[in-house]
């Protein structure tokens, strides 16, 4: 394969559309979430990813877990948990059976934000499909996330 092999500049160029259809969106919902509720996009995905845990066998994520979930690295996703700790938005504490292993909450504050973030997440995420779904580049990227089911 060469520089100028159309396989790889196609490759590309559907790896540009990609990049900027996550730009485009990732943008949006952060202006929307900033001005209706003081939260980044990151803050955001953090306390939804942090919601989901629960009390049964593996109901607790470890820290590379959430950083996992969330698309960061371990020490930026440490920084973030420390951020909304700060903010009285997560509770840490030691793991029960591995005093090494630290688990993060979300405080009741924490959750009651998240709830009314919920709706603003969505509808600007919509927005950003929508306006994306305008350029012919995009669209087809558009209707591939629009037919994704995640598995239960």
């Amino acid at each position: 394969m060469t520089a100028t092999d159309p396989a790889l500049t196609a490759l590309a160029q559907g790896w540009h559309a990609l990049s900027a259809l996550h730009g485009r969106i990732e943008a949006h919902i952060e202006r929307a979430l900033q001005a209706g509720h003081d939260l980044s996009v990151r803050e955001y995905a953090l306390l939804d990813v942090l919601s989901r845990q629960h009390d049964g066998e593996g109901g607790h994520l470890q820290m590379k877990q959430v950083a996992d979930a969330v698309v960061l690295s371990q020490s930026a996703t440490t920084r973030l948990v420390t951020r909304l700790e700060d903010r009285g938005l997560l509770t840490r504490y030691l793991c029960p059976t591995d005093r090494r292993g630290i688990y993060t909450n979300v405080t009741e504050t924490g959750l009651g934000l998240l709830r009314r973030a919920r709706p603003t997440n969505e509808a600007a995420l919509r927005e950003a499909l929508d306006e994306a779904a305008a350029d012919p580049e995009l669209a087809p990227l558009v209707r591939a996330v629009e037919g994704l089911r995640v598995p239960a």
